[in-house]
């Protein structure tokens, strides 16, 4: 695997967004201002409630084939490699990770069974797509904490998605979580988000190599960010942070991240959360707390680390 100089594009773009005007005008700046070789595009499924059985990704709220497929089409004519991580949501905002069900089936009751097939028809819809348009990886997901233990399951769901996809499979586990999937074997490449703060940078690698070392497979942080406010880099998994905005911390941040990393061969890249679809006017990005790092010291950080690195 080449080394992967990423970022995460517009993640859950509507249906109707993608091949906008504006949407592509994001995407060129983005290539160019960060010098990213790699773009993880992230359709959306969304399920009622973490007890829901039932994922749907054929409203507005997730892009369409047809519009996805060109823009495929768009960032490989431009140079990039191409990977898709279709994700679910929950409609009432709880966070995926807290989707889960009782381990033994019981009447009445929602269950594991029913949400996988449900989730394998999610994964593998985009699976075919991505082996039509020759997307170089296709990532099972993210972050879905309470389910990583089924086991049996997520085998099944790897198996039906090889069964559609000839590339690199991967999954996106959560921070913190590298030494609790046990079905790594199963994947071509291991990924998690990399949301670590800056003064533990060296800790969380030494565990996270002594989790994946046994596997022996490729890995890249397939998420990593943090938000550019005054103390966000200590807590960068923390979206809620709010405060005063500090763009030099972010970049401190990222500088952290790319030399602590660097010292670790096994490290394979990173894709950065996140670049917008549509951007905020330049002169507001000295205003912007989010992860973004559009016009930002932290973009140009980015910059110097992707466009100096001779890693292939």
């Amino acid at each position: 695997m080449k080394f992967i100089k990423g970022m995460t594009f517009a993640p859950f773009i509507r249906r109707g967004e993608l091949m906008k005007k504006e949407t592509l005008e994001s995407f060129d700046s983005m290539a160019q201002r960060t010098c990213a070789d790699f773009v993880i595009i992230v359709p959306n499924g969304l399920q009622d409630t973490p007890q829901s059985e039932k994922i749907d990704f054929t409203s507005d709220a997730t892009v369409g084939d047809e519009e996805l497929e060109a823009f495929i089409d768009y960032a490989h004519s431009k140079g990039l490699r191409v990977a898709l991580k279709p994700t679910v949501n929950c409609k009432n905002g709880t966070w995926r990770a807290h989707i889960s069900f009782f381990d033994e089936d019981v009447p009445c009751e929602p269950k594991w069974r029913n949400w996988f097939d449900s989730y394998s028809e999610f994964q593998c819809h985009f699976a075919k797509l991505a082996q039509r348009k020759g997307c170089e990886m296709f990532i099972a997901g993210c972050e879905m904490v309470q389910s990583e233990h089924r086991e049996a399951e997520w085998r099944k769901v790897i198996s039906d998605i090889r069964a559609v996809y000839g590339g690199l499979v991967s999954y996106n586990t959560d921070k913190y979580q590298e030494h609790n999937v046990k079905w790594w074997d199963a994947v071509d490449v291991i990924s998690s988000s990399g949301y670590y703060p800056i003064n533990d940078w060296e800790n969380q690698l030494d565990r996270i190599e002594k989790a994946i070392k046994r596997f022996g497979k490729l890995f890249f942080f397939a998420e990593c960010g943090c938000m550019s406010v005054e103390n966000a880099n200590l807590v960068p998994n923390d979206w809620s942070v709010r405060g005063t905005v500090d763009l030099d911390g972010q970049a401190e941040w990222f500088k952290t991240m790319f030399e602590a990393c660097g010292r670790r061969g096994w490290v394979g890249g990173f894709a950065i959360w996140d670049w917008r679809g549509r951007l905020y006017p330049l002169e507001n990005a000295k205003n912007d707390a989010g992860y973004g790092i559009y016009g930002k010291p932290a973009e140009k950080v980015v910059k110097e680390y992707y466009g100096n690195l001779s890693i292939t």
